[in-house]
């Protein structure tokens, strides 16, 4: 039938990418909503624009630090000693809605407020909390968090091979630590050491740039979480005075309260990691021609797509209800475990259909799906290795141990 003479309606607009499928963002309050909004546009307008560049020279994105810091984001989730406040749910959707762009720079900030910052805020005395914590929620002090070592990962419970040794008011530190994130520029780290006495974990606030005996060299040759700077420090006969020593962290019991917090907290990069690969895919598949037609017609692809939404929205449910828990006071570190694992490894699994769906392209920086790829590699590593976390769970479980001793 000839369509002369008759209005032709123009093609449907295609939907924007929609990563919350389930709208579990709007659970949290307007004013909190509201910031992660500012959020949302800050790692859209400041940090998508430049990311690749930074990837590719594997360097951090300094020029960034100033609007970051307007965003008064400095120590989410804690009240008091100039932080920010606001729920563990808010914490944990900055953190996904940071990973959504780009995991390095979540994976910046989270080792800042949530490591370094929590160690303080956790295990710190009153004087310690009044004195560092300020500064660091300012952004005019940035920490990193010293506890995993050259030889040892999963074993820091037991096997730290740093040593603190007390002598009179002073406590001398002598080791290394690796894989340490921000230390090859920030201001203080958080050092984890064995005490000689009790050979017990203890904590240390060490001062980068002022301290004799501590260097820092920066890590080479990554491929995953590229932007964030990562280090190797050497600690020779490093002095500590006694009110640098975190006064209530006395054993790795209070290490592991520290590491509750943020196991789960990488449990929302790695969504928010999905999140972003899932939104490329979806424009590049509503973009990319084959056959004269886009390929997010073909059957294929759209059951890629279904089954990356679902691991994206059944990781979202997994996070956001330990967000609530925590909030309650009622997250255990099964419950973390739970979230840390199941998220990284979902995470895997989505970037790789991700990356499949663009083909050749998809090995390209340029079209960013490379970046999440990479970085759902040290999601599954970092912050207790998925194995880890599934024989804290398992534990949990049966009430038996499986952990080596």
């Amino acid at each position: 039938m000839s369509t002369a003479g008759k209005d032709v309606k123009p093609p449907k607009p295609l939907p924007s990418p929609n990563s919350d499928f389930y709208q579990l963002a709007e659970t949290l309050p307007p004013e909190e909503l509201a910031t992660l909004r500012q959020v949302r546009s800050f790692m859209e307008s400041k940090v998508a624009p430049i990311i690749n560049k930074y990837w590719v020279e594997d360097s951090f994105p300094f020029e960034l630090l100033p609007a970051f810091k307007e965003l008064n984001l400095g120590g989410l989730g804690m009240q008091g000693y100039g932080c920010r406040g606001g729920s563990k749910l808010l914490t944990g959707l900055v953190a996904m809605e940071m990973a959504r762009t780009d995991g390095s720079f979540a994976t910046f900030f989270g080792v800042h407020s949530g490591l370094a910052m929590g160690s303080i805020y956790a295990t710190g005395s009153e004087e310690q909390k009044q004195k560092w914590l300020p500064p660091m929620a300012r952004l005019e002090k940035i920490g990193c968090f010293g506890l995993t070592e050259p030889l040892v990962g999963s074993g820091t419970s037991g096997g730290l091979t740093t040593t603190a040794k007390k002598e009179g008011d002073t406590w001398v530190l002598n080791g290394q630590k690796k894989w340490i994130g921000n230390s090859p520029w920030c201001d203080i780290s958080i050092i984890w050491a064995r005490d000689l006495a009790d050979n017990q974990v203890k904590a240390f606030i060490v001062e980068n740039k002022t301290t004799p005996g501590f260097s820092v060299e920066k890590i080479q040759n990554k491929f995953g979480l590229k932007v964030v700077q990562n280090g190797l420090i050497t600690m020779k006969d490093v002095r500590v005075p006694e009110e640098n020593h975190l006064q209530a962290g006395k054993t790795f019991r209070d290490t592991a309260r520290v590491l509750r917090q943020t196991r789960y907290l990488v449990g929302w990069e790695a969504t928010g990691c999905q999140m972003g690969a899932f939104e490329n895919t979806v424009k590049y598949a509503q973009e990319r021609l084959q056959f004269g037609r886009p390929i997010g017609s073909f059957q294929l692809i759209q059951d890629l797509l279904s089954k990356m939404l679902a691991n994206v929205t059944a990781c979202q449910c997994v996070v956001v209800r330990a967000g609530q828990l925590d909030d309650q006071g009622k997250l255990t570190d099964a419950q973390a475990a739970l979230s840390k694992s199941f998220t990284t490894a979902k995470c895997r699994e989505t970037v790789a259909w991700g990356r499949e769906i663009f083909g050749g392209n998809g090995l390209s920086i340029d079209y960013n799906i490379g970046r999440f790829f990479t970085d759902a590699e040290a999601f599954i590593s970092y912050e207790g290795t998925t194995q880890m976390q599934n024989l804290i769970l398992g534990k949990a479980i049966t009430g038996l141990s499986a952990f080596v001793h």
